[in-house]
C-alpha cells in the first residue's frame, strides 16, 4: 500500500514494467477490460469504488451548510421565485432568453390543458457578444428586439443565463460576465429595472413587471407544465450540457442565511451545484484540474460536464499510454493526445471503426486489443460520470420534500446535450437512480424533457411571480 500511494502521489504507477508486460499479453487476448479496471482503481478513479451513500451524504451536508450561510462549496442562491401559484390560462406573457450568442424573444400563453403556445418567436444576436457595448446601447438593443411584442403584454419573464444576484422583487443584479460577453457597464446593474426604463423611453411604458431567473430555475418551472396529467409532489431543474447545475424547491424556514423571508413559504434555490467540492477525485482528476484556467474551482463539474469531460478523457488516455496499456504502434499517437471533446467521445463509443471518429483514427492499423482498451478507458469514464450524476440528482431529491409516494414522484426536468446525447448516459443514470434512490431510499422520481424549457419556464415565472 505504501508503494502504491507513493506512486500515486508522484503521478505514476508502481510496477510499470509489469503493466507493460500485461499490455503485450493483451495483444494475445488477455482481458482488456480487467486491465483498464485495474488502471482506474490504482489512480483512484474506478466507478466501482465510488460509494453513493457516502458521496450523496456529503452533497447534502454541503447543501445544508450553504443554506445556513456556513462555509460550503455550494452557493445555494435564493431565486425568490415561488411555485405555489396556479398558472393562469389564456394570459400572454413576453418571454426572453439571453444565452451565450443568441437572444430569443416570444410571447407565450397556456391553453385550458396547460399546454404552452409559443407565438411571435424571433432570434437575435446577444448584445455584447460581437464587441463591447455600453449600458445604454445594451438595453436599447434589447428594447428594439421587443418592438413587435411590447404592446401585447404587461409582463416579462426573462431567462438570463449569466451570474446574477437575485433580488426579493424578482429582479437581478449582474455580477460578472464571461469574456465572450463584453458589457462592462452593465455589471452591477439591475437588469429588469433598466430594461423597463429603456422600454418606457422608447414609448412602451406599459410593462408592469420583469421577472428575472436563470436557466436552471427556468428548467424547473417548465416541469410544472409537464404535470398537467401527473401528480408531481415537487420539482427539480437539472442541466448537464456544457456545464452542470441543479435547482430545487426549499422551505424558506431552512434558508437561514437570509433574514426576513416568510417562514411558511418556499422558493426555488439555484444551487450552482457544479461547484460541489467534496466528490472523491483521483490522481488524474487533480492533474487535469491543475491544467485548467481555474484550478480548484467547480471540481465536480470538471468530472461530468461537456466543457471538461473531453480534457479529462485526454488526460486519462495519455496516462494509460505512458503506463503501457497499449502496444508500441498506438503508444506514440495516444501519448500526444492534447484534448478531445464530448462529440469525439460519443463517436468512438458508438462508431468505433468509423473513419469519422477522431479517436478511432488514433488506433487505425493497431492491434485489435488497442481499440478495445481505448473503448474501455472511455466507457468507464462515462460510467463514472453517470454514477456521479445519479449522486447529484439523488442529493436534491432526498433534500427536497417530494417523492415519498410512488403515485406522486418528483418531477426532474432535465436539459443538456451531454445528458441526452452522450453514449447512453441517461440510461446509465437511470439504472443507478433505480437501485439507489428508488429501491434503497424509497424515493420516487420521473425525468421529463420539455421543449423550449428556458422560454416555457420564463413564461411560468412571469405569470406567477
Amino acid at each position: 500500500m505504501t508503494e502504491l500511494m507513493s506512486g500515486l502521489r508522484s503521478g505514476g504507477l508502481p510496477g510499470k514494467e509489469r503493466r507493460v508486460g500485461r499490455a503485450v499479453d493483451a495483444v494475445s487476448g488477455v482481458d482488456e477490460e480487467r486491465i483498464v479496471a485495474d488502471f482506474y482503481r490504482q489512480y483512484g478513479m474506478d466507478h466501482r469504488d465510488l460509494d453513493m451513500e457516502h458521496c450523496t451524504a456529503a452533497f447534502i451536508e454541503e447543501i445544508e451548510r450553504g443554506l445556513e450561510g456556513k462555509k460550503s462549496s455550494l452557493p445555494m442562491l435564493p431565486s425568490y421565485i415561488e411555485v405555489e401559484k396556479e398558472i393562469p390560462r389564456d394570459e400572454r406573457v413576453i418571454v426572453l432568453d439571453a444565452g451565450g450568442t443568441n437572444f430569443r424573444v416570444a410571447t407565450v400563453y397556456f391553453d385550458k390543458d396547460l399546454s404552452p403556445v409559443v407565438e411571435d418567436f424571433s432570434t437575435h444576436r446577444m448584445p455584447g457578444s460581437e464587441g463591447e457595448v455600453g449600458k445604454k446601447q445594451f438595453f436599447e438593443t434589447i428594447s428594439g428586439y421587443l418592438e413587435q411584442v411590447a404592446g401585447k403584454c404587461s409582463r416579462i419573464g426573462f431567462c438570463f443565463s449569466y451570474p446574477t444576484e437575485a433580488l426579493p422583487d424578482k429582479d437581478g443584479i449582474l455580477l460578472y460576465t464571461s469574456k465572450e460577453l463584453l458589457v462592462p457597464e452593465v455589471i452591477g446593474e439591475s437588469i429588469g429595472k433598466n430594461l423597463r426604463e429603456s422600454l418606457k423611453r422608447s414609448g412602451h411604458g406599459g410593462i408592469e413587471s420583469v421577472v428575472l431567473l436563470n436557466d436552471t430555475v427556468s428548467t424547473l418551472l417548465a416541469g410544472r407544465t409537464a404535470g398537467r396529467r401527473r401528480d408531481f409532489s415537487s420539482y427539480i431543474g437539472f442541466i448537464l450540457g456544457t456545464g452542470s447545475n441543479c435547482s430545487y424547491i426549499e422551505k424558506n424556514s431552512n434558508i437561514r442565511k437570509v433574514e426576513g423571508l416568510e417562514r411558511a413559504g418556499s422558493q426555488v434555490i439555484n444551487a450552482e451545484s457544479g461547484a460541489f467540492g467534496k466528490a472523491p477525485r483521483g490522481v488524474l482528476d487533480e492533474r487535469f484540474d491543475s491544467r485548467t484556467k481555474d484550478p480548484g474551482v467547480h471540481t465536480f463539474e470538471k468530472m461530468i460536464s461537456g466543457r471538461y469531460l473531453g480534457g479529462l478523457c485526454a488526460e486519462v488516455i495519455r496516462a494509460a499510454a505512458e503506463d503501457g496499456l497499449f502496444s508500441a504502434v498506438s503508444k506514440k499517437r495516444l501519448s500526444a493526445v492534447e484534448t478531445v471533446d464530448a462529440v469525439a467521445i460519443n463517436d468512438y463509443l458508438r462508431f468505433t471503426k468509423s473513419s469519422g471518429s477522431s479517436l478511432g483514427k488514433l488506433v487505425e492499423g493497431a492491434p485489435e486489443p488497442d481499440r478495445v482498451t481505448l473503448y474501455h478507458l472511455i466507457d468507464r469514464l462515462v460510467e463514472r460520470a453517470a454514477k456521479l450524476t445519479a449522486v447529484h440528482l439523488s442529493a436534491f431529491v432526498l433534500k427536497g420534500r417530494g417523492g415519498l409516494n410512488p403515485c406522486s414522484p418528483v418531477c426532474i426536468t432535465a436539459e443538456g446535450s451531454v445528458f441526452y446525447g452522450l453514449a447512453d448516459l441517461k440510461t446509465r443514470v437511470v439504472c443507478y437512480l433505480k437501485r439507489y434512490l428508488m429501491e434503497k431510499k424509497k424515493r420516487y422520481y420521473e425525468i421529463v424533457e420539455v421543449e423550449n424549457a428556458p422560454l416555457i419556464g420564463a413564461a411560468v415565472a412571469g405569470l406567477t411571480n
